[in-house]
């Protein structure tokens, strides 16, 4: 009797689970550090390359420092690029969870792992960096779910940019296996064909001395002085000689002489400052000796490319397999990517798309699928969509991790996992099937094209629009939004508006007004041209009655372009007003660069104004 309750607990629990309705257990996830790296990796790949998608969560030192450093749903979308550029450039990555996956029927076989990085100086070179800051909430956050911080600083995982490790290998100047000879359609110069005939001399007398075998009953000081005039050096077992050259020009000319040569290998010796100062030639007594050397500096120089790039060796095996990526806040995610692991960021949101797409084709952000879906609209928490969606929709989708990912004791990371099980039950919802989002061929299924690669914060942004995504909007320009600080005591949007109703006559008519932050609000004009009739009595002090009074005690006011010029210099004031006194000190002509930065592109922005986006000054 009591067997057959128990068999009947466990039936119900299979189908509360199924239906997802049950408690759901903890999923674990594999902690990696610098010393299971290499082992981890050879697990990796294939998982990367069996599956359909790569979801991809960051745990950062820090975001924003202040309330307006967020994105605003005025922001244009350079804007908000300018904010996750600064943010990127400013904080580090400590974790970077990563979870090759498939959806397969009701399930998503998941494979995922967390990566504890530090930014440690590996090769004494000062890469990848020296300092980068920190916010205390953060820190705390991390620290309650159990974070080491002794295992992050001193087992974490280093690594280097593309960029830094190309300046990693100049600094170090390791020699560079060069088969690449390209052979001038053109008639040599009489200066190339001299200089080619001197290389093939020298290599000739070189290699018929170390043939010579009456050299090797010669003394000790014969050998040093036959070596040194000869320029004669070892390579390991193997005799090796360096020619020196002045120019890329050179090293082609040297190739093409050492090609005449079967049983000679060319290593490039880089310059500190760039470029190629020298050619190693290495002579080898056969052919099978030239493979095996060959073989050897292939072994050689995966060995220093893996110490030098580190963790970025991850980043390189999702970019090699073309899947797509799957993120929560695709453009601080991908800023950081882009800042840590490719290049600088680019000043320009359509540069920093065009880079990213040719390391990552396709990204999603799991965000715009929920766009899509009514009651999701408004959620940007992993979290609460979970929670909304197990209170609206029958999604009975389980996630399959295994074993040995469920033998670790830690649970940090999981926020990839959750984003996997999130992507798997919008595709549910909306009714596309895990036939129809299986990628193919390194493409995109065609049900997802329409949400990959969107890095505005709202999907149907372009250059000229904006979206708030609530239920009631109306269009604007940026052009009809003045911003407004210098105000007297603590005020709210409402105490503002109704000060400045009748304060003047292009408050006549309809207008808005809302908090920025505690020191600076925006209104918006429903009527064109009317902020700049305001913004043109503020400043020729043609105001009169409260708004003269208000003015008198250091109310101040400006147009969208002076806002945007303070998030594109990076201005991080605690107080977005004192962000707006320095964008206003700012000359417009530092340089034709700065002035490029600071003007809109394409004339005013199209923003879609919501009454119902308020800004909440108690969760600041």
């Amino acid at each position: 009797m009591v067997e057959q309750a128990g068999l009947t607990m466990k039936l119900l629990q299979m189908v509360l689970q199924r239906r997802g309705l049950c408690t759901k257990r903890e999923w674990r996830v594999k902690q990696v550090t610098k010393s299971n790296l290499s082992q981890t990796l050879e697990s990796l790949k294939p998982q990367i390359s069996q599956s359909d998608f790569v979801a991809v969560s960051l745990q950062r030192t820090g975001s924003v420092s202040a309330p307006w450093h967020r994105v605003f749903p005025f922001d244009t979308p350079q804007t908000a690029y300018s904010k996750a550029r600064f943010a990127a450039d400013k904080f580090q990555v400590f974790q970077f969870a990563v979870c090759p996956f498939s959806v397969r029927h009701s399930k998503v076989v998941a494979y995922p792992y967390n990566f504890h990085l530090f930014p440690r100086d590996e090769l004494n070179i000062g890469m990848p960096s020296y300092s980068f800051s920190c916010q205390t909430s953060y820190l705390t956050s991390m620290a309650r779910e159990g974070f080491d911080f002794n295992v992050c600083i001193y087992d974490g995982i280093s690594y280097l940019s593309r960029v830094q490790e190309s300046a990693a290998n100049a600094a170090i100047g390791n020699p560079i296996p060069s088969n690449n000879v390209k052979t001038s359609s053109s008639t040599p110069s009489v200066a190339d064909t001299v200089f080619k005939g001197r290389i093939k001399s020298r290599v000739k007398h070189w290699k018929n001395a170390c043939g010579d075998s009456s050299t090797r009953t010669e003394d000790v000081l014969s050998k040093f002085m036959r070596k040194l005039i000869l320029g004669s050096e070892q390579y390991g077992s193997r005799p090796s000689i360096n020619l020196d050259v002045s120019s890329e020009h050179q090293v082609q000319l040297v190739l093409e002489v050492l090609a005449e040569f079967d049983d000679l290998v060319a290593l490039l010796i880089p310059s500190k400052g760039g470029g190629t100062q020298a050619v190693r030639v290495i002579l080898t007594s056969s052919e099978e000796d030239k493979d095996l050397l060959k073989r050897e500096l292939q072994d050689l120089e995966e060995e220093q490319r893996k110490k030098v790039c580190g963790f970025r060796e991850v980043i390189d095996l999702i970019s090699a397999s073309q899947k797509p990526v799957v993120s929560h806040n695709s453009l601080n995610d991908f800023a950081f990517i882009h800042s840590k692991f490719l290049a600088p960021l680019p000043t320009n949101i359509d540069e920093f798309t065009c880079s990213l797409r040719m390391v990552f084709p396709y990204v999603l952000d799991v965000n715009h699928l929920m766009k899509d879906i009514g009651p999701l609209k408004k959620v940007t928490n992993l979290s609460a969509a979970a929670s909304r969606i197990k209170r609206q929709f029958f999604v009975p989708i389980d996630i399959e991790i295994p074993h040995e990912a469920l033998s670790e004791d830690k649970i940090q990371g999981q926020n990839v996992l959750r984003i996997s099980h999130l992507l798997a039950k919008l595709c549910s919802i909306l009714k596309i099937t895990p036939e129809m989002i299986k990628s193919d061929g390194g493409h995109l299924a065609s049900a997802l094209e329409g949400y990959a690669n969107i890095f505005y914060p709202h999907e149907d942004q372009t250059d000229g629009d904006l979206r708030v995504w609530t239920d009631d909007t109306r269009k604007v320009s940026s052009e009809d939004l003045v911003f407004i600080w210098g105000l007297s005591g603590k005020m709210s949007a409402g105490s503002l508006k109704r000060l400045l109703h009748g304060s003047h006559s292009v408050f006549s008519g309809e207008f808005d007004v809302r908090m920025v932050d505690r020191s600076c609000a925006i209104v918006v004009f429903w009527q064109p041209g009317l902020s700049q009739a305001f913004l043109e009595s503020i400043s020729s002090n043609g105001v009169s009655g409260r708004l003269r009074k208000m003015v008198s005690e250091g109310l101040r006011a400006a147009g969208y372009e002076t806002y945007e010029k303070a998030c594109k210099l990076g201005f991080r004031e605690a107080d977005l007003a004192d962000a707006m006194d320095k964008a206003l000190e700012e000359p417009d002509h530092c340089s034709e660069e700065d002035d490029s930065e600071t003007k809109p592109s394409s004339g005013p922005s199209q923003i879609y104004w919501s009454r119902d986006s308020i800004i909440n000054l108690d969760e600041l």
